[in-house]
Formats: C-alpha cells, sequence, structure tokens
C-alpha cells in the first residue's frame, strides 16, 4: 500500500497533475476509446467504459473530450488503434513494477522502456517476474483532516468496503475493483471527501528504500508515468515519510 497511497502524495506535492494536464487528458481518451471498442460505447452496459469516463470527469476532463473518445472507440469516427500490454521488471533495490501501457508501436515502446529501468538501476523482466505480488484492487484515498477514522470506518465497510487502512496523512479504503462504484457512492452520501477512487494493482509485500535507492526509484516512476504510451504504473516500494518530503 505505501509504495502507492504516498506516491500519490508526493505527485500532489510537485504539482505533476496540473503541469501534465494534456497529456493526462491524451492517456485518458485512450483509456475510454479502448474501453467502447471493446465493450461498446454504452457506459450503462459497459463497466470498463463507465469508469474510465468517471476518472475522466474526475481530472475535469471536458465533456466533448469525453464524447469524442467514445465515438473514436466505437467506431463512429476514425481513430488510431491501440494495442493494450503489460511489462513486469524490477526497480533499484529489487522493487517489482507493473506497466500498463496502450500503444500504436510496441516495438518503440518495449526499447523505451527498456532504457527507463536501466538508467535508474533497473530492468525489464519476463512476463509473470512480479504479477504474482500483486492483487488487483479498488482504492480511495481519504485526507485525514477532512473527517475521521470512524466515519470512514462506518460508510466504507457498510456498502462492502473491505479494509481500511489508515496511512500518516490518509485513509485508504481498500475494495474488490467490482465494488469500487458502490463504496465511493456511499462516501459521496456521507459527504466524505476523497482525493482519489480508482481501480489498481496492491503489492502484497514492500520493499524498503534509502538514499540513492529511493532517489532512483522516484525518477523512474516520473519517467514512466511521464511516457505517452504508459497508462499505470505499479509499485512495491516504501519511503520513509521524511526522505519523500525532501524529493518532494
Amino acid at each position: 500500500m505505501s509504495g502507492h497511497s504516498k506516491w500519490h502524495n508526493i505527485r500532489l506535492k510537485k504539482g505533476k497533475m496540473d503541469q501534465e494536464r494534456g497529456k493526462a487528458f491524451t492517456k485518458l481518451a485512450r483509456e475510454i476509446i479502448v474501453a467502447a471498442k471493446a465493450g461498446g460505447g454504452n457506459p450503462d452496459g459497459n463497466v470498463r467504459l463507465r469508469m474510465a469516463i468517471q476518472k475522466a470527469r474526475d481530472n475535469s476532463m471536458p465533456a466533448e473530450n469525453i464524447k469524442r473518445a467514445i465515438q473514436r472507440g466505437s467506431g463512429d469516427l476514425d481513430g488510431v488503434n491501440y494495442d493494450e500490454l503489460t511489462y513486469e521488471g524490477y526497480g533499484p533495490g529489487g522493487v517489482a513494477v507493473m506497466v500498463d501501457t496502450l500503444t500504436d508501436n510496441r516495438n518503440r515502446t518495449v526499447a523505451e522502456l527498456r532504457n527507463l529501468f536501466s538508467k535508474t538501476g533497473g530492468s525489464l523482466g519476463e512476463q509473470g517476474c512480479v504479477a504474482w505480488i500483486f492483487d488487483p484492487k479498488g482504492i480511495i484515498t481519504v485526507p485525514k483532516d477532512k473527517t475521521d477514522e470512524e466515519t470512514v470506518m462506518m460508510a466504507a465497510l457498510e456498502a462492502g468496503a473491505e479494509d481500511v487502512r489508515v496511512e500518516e496523512e490518509t485513509f485508504d479504503v481498500v475494495t474488490a475493483p467490482e465494488d469500487l462504484p458502490t463504496v465511493r457512492q456511499a462516501l459521496e452520501a456521507a459527504k466524505i471527501p476523497f482525493t482519489l477512487a480508482e481501480t489498481t494493482m496492491l503489492p502484497k509485500n514492500s520493499v524498503q528504500l534509502q538514499g540513492k535507492e529511493a532517489q532512483q526509484m522516484v525518477r523512474l516512476m516520473e519517467g514512466l508515468e511521464d511516457h505517452d504510451d504508459i497508462q499505470n504504473v505499479y509499485a512495491n516500494f516504501d519511503i520513509p515519510e521524511s526522505v519523500m518530503a525532501a524529493l518532494a
């Protein structure tokens, strides 16, 4: 959990989300296109599309952009065909890393991934080398300064959440992927604010990083998330809050 939630926090502190809004919209549009292509353009009958649209709205993507992406995916407008691929590898200190990509050029993507890993003390691995370390989950991140643990616990667990984990700055609500929309709605109904609600891959264990390895890991995460072809990055690192604050 620590790698996921702490990385989200450091991105907020570094202002990454606002700096790269245009790039974020491109990645969100790709996810909508692929979801619509796979399951049709009606979000009522396509769970993946419904969640992609919700994520786009959470990131203030204009409604017209969402509409065009759905039309491209469903074939109403011309668009690029993307291959959906997941790569696995090791970051500095043996951190497990999984990378979801949507690409129109597999050879370019894998070559650039290898370069990103090698420059930061890591290496790209074989399929299945780290996938066993992660479980698919939904996660909703609630700031501690906006509510209290009991309020979050009651609303989340009654709605079917699996767990509420107390982190240094947040309450992290964990759900089965299919239960994320229901639990999200319950938190909204209870007027509990959250900064993140998405499906993810949570690690079963974590690797502690300090010093140079922590710096390399942050550089690797930044490089991967800035890459145009990469949609999601999951890793099982744990860096002390004091070190994260210094890196921010």
